[in-house]
């Protein structure tokens, strides 16, 4: 099997795009084919990325009070868990809290506000915050994620400065219904489509874990790659107690790895993010997926605790890998970046 899985990379360098059937059968992987997976997958990876890792930090400019029914969702109306719940973090605030992420190596900030979408008012804001932002850090990519677009919002984002925008489809259309109810799918693909169409880059990924068959992961990574998605976030359900999904614990680290293989393998040239759930289901293989995907969250998530930025950085140097953008700052940073201290929402200081 080792063959055909070089024979499919080689196949997909010289141009040819994988088939679901080519799709499903990484996914079907035996343990014993794992690495010969890993392998394949990593010599797309570096023919389009080299050895860099892209380093994104997350800015939760506001969090929980959401009114939609997303089951997976910490911060969804229902939801019992006990996360941090607070409006608008100041300007102030979020810069602070870009700043220390930026400071830690990243240079992609994600700035994340729960809800269905952003009122006019709400896009002002955001604006405001990007603008100074690009100020105080000229070279600072920004993504905005406040879900669901109107007409016009994504390019008064662009004007003021938004580099990308985040929505996720989070699943297969044809499970999409059975992990939220209080907007469609539709509505997601039409949030991205405004996104690009107003100049901004598309960020759109998955949640794995959700109860999806083999099928669906697939139909949902065409998905993606027919939307043009430039970024992927490839997200590993956290079950929060409180939420329909407490307690659904379906994946493994062999798992979480094949699935990050179907998305190197569908999307060869695309940005693939290891994002939420990381730490807890790949656990230790963290290190082996950089050689499939090349991008990775700095530090905390939204509602939930990552590892120690610190940590996140030994293992880049330590798989041969360099943070994209900071190549000759690592020497500098020989004794690790600023730690967060859980940051935004509370009084402590970041974790990056």
């Amino acid at each position: 099997m080792t063959t055909t899985f070089d024979q499919l990379a080689d196949d997909v360098l010289a141009g040819s795009p994988v088939t679901t059937d080519d799709a499903l059968a990484v996914l079907r992987a035996t343990d014993d084919e794992l690495m010969s997976v890993v392998a394949a997958a990593g010599r797309l990876r570096r023919a389009h990325f080299g050895n860099a890792v892209k380093v994104n930090y997350l800015v939760d400019l506001k969090s929980g009070l959401c009114q939609e029914n997303c089951g997976y969702c910490s911060q969804a109306v229902g939801s019992a868990a006990p996360i941090l719940k607070y409006s608008w973090l100041s300007q102030d605030a979020a810069l602070e809290q870009a700043g220390a992420g930026l400071n830690g190596g990243a240079s992609r900030v994600c700035m994340v506000a729960s809800g269905r979408g952003p009122s006019t008012r709400d896009i002002d804001k955001v604006a405001e915050m990007a603008g100074a932002l690009k100020q105080r850090h000229p070279d600072v990519e920004i993504c905005a994620c406040l879900g669901l677009l109107q007409d016009d919002q994504a390019e008064r984002l662009k004007a003021a400065g938004v580099d990308a925008y985040n929505h996720n489809i989070n699943t297969a259309e044809s499970h999409h219904h059975t992990i939220v109810q209080t907007h469609t799918y539709a509505d997601r693909v039409d949030t991205v489509g405004k996104a690009k169409a107003a100049g901004l880059s598309p960020c759109s990924g998955l949640i794995a874990g959700l109860g999806e068959s083999d099928e669906q992961l697939v139909e949902a990574l065409f998905a993606l790659r027919e939307l043009g998605s430039d970024s992927i976030p490839v997200n590993f359900l956290l079950p929060f107690d409180g939420t329909p999904f407490e307690n659904t614990w379906e994946l493994t680290p062999a798992r979480c790895l094949l699935i990050l293989a179907m998305a190197r393998f569908v999307c060869p040239d695309k940005e693939i993010r290891i994002a939420g759930g990381r730490e807890v289901h790949l656990r230790s293989l963290q290190s082996i997926a950089l050689h499939v995907a090349n991008s990775i969250f700095l530090g905390d998530y939204l509602t939930s605790e990552g590892q120690a930025a610190e940590a996140d950085l030994e293992m880049i140097r330590d798989g041969g890998f360099v943070v994209l953008g900071s190549e000759q700052d690592l020497a500098q940073r020989a004794e690790g970046p600023v730690i967060r201290r859980r940051g935004a929402g509370t009084d402590l200081l970041p974790n990056a």
